[in-house]
């Protein structure tokens, strides 16, 4: 998540301090995303020099407030509507479940299944924060949601890796061709 982005659209509610911007920021994600303070405070002086906010003058006694610009605003606009890009995420999952095939004296399956149970028992987890903490709070709701869905299409990504490597395993080896860089292309 862009905690830069994420801090620019609570800004466009109104003036807030540092703290208050962290204690928003958390509530706002379901209390799922501790924040730094630290990181808050380095976030907010990077958006101050980048023109995308600014800050009243606040002597030693007061605590600085920060507004979001108009510059700002565009750019929250832009993050907003701008899906995300084509290329894929590097994910560390993905890689492991990638160089197993590669190396020697690995059983590949072992190593899918063995992230698979982590990965259920995970959804598990989260299925019971849903019954224990089922409530009025939207934000921890759809956090919750947004678990349950990511770690369902890993463990539906982890089955296909483990059907298309035990299939793999027992055709012949084929010639793997020319290597080419693979692009994902989006049309609009």
């Amino acid at each position: 998540m862009s905690v830069r982005h994420a801090l620019l659209a609570l800004l466009s509610e109104g003036p807030k301090y540092g703290m208050q911007l962290k204690e928003e920021y958390e509530g706002a994600t379901g209390d799922a995303w501790p924040l730094n303070v630290g990181q808050v405070y380095t976030t907010l002086q990077r958006l101050e020099r980048d023109g995308l906010v600014e800050s009243n003058d606040a002597g030693e006694d007061r605590q600085k407030a920060y507004r979001v610009t108009a510059w700002g605003r565009a750019e929250l606009g832009n993050w907003l509507t701008t899906p995300p890009g084509a290329e894929p995420p590097r994910d560390e999952l993905t890689t492991k479940v990638l160089v197993a095939l590669r190396v020697p004296g690995v059983d590949v399956h072992n190593v899918i299944q063995a992230h698979r149970r982590q990965v259920v028992e995970l959804m598990q987890q989260w299925t019971s924060f849903k019954q224990e903490e089922a409530g009025p709070d939207l934000p921890f709701a759809l956090m919750v949601e947004a678990e349950l869905s990511r770690l369902g299409a890993i463990v539906n990504w982890l089955d296909i890796a483990d059907r298309q490597a035990r299939r793999a395993a027992t055709e012949p080896a084929r010639s793997p061709g020319p290597k080419l860089r693979r692009r994902v292309v989006v049309r609009s």
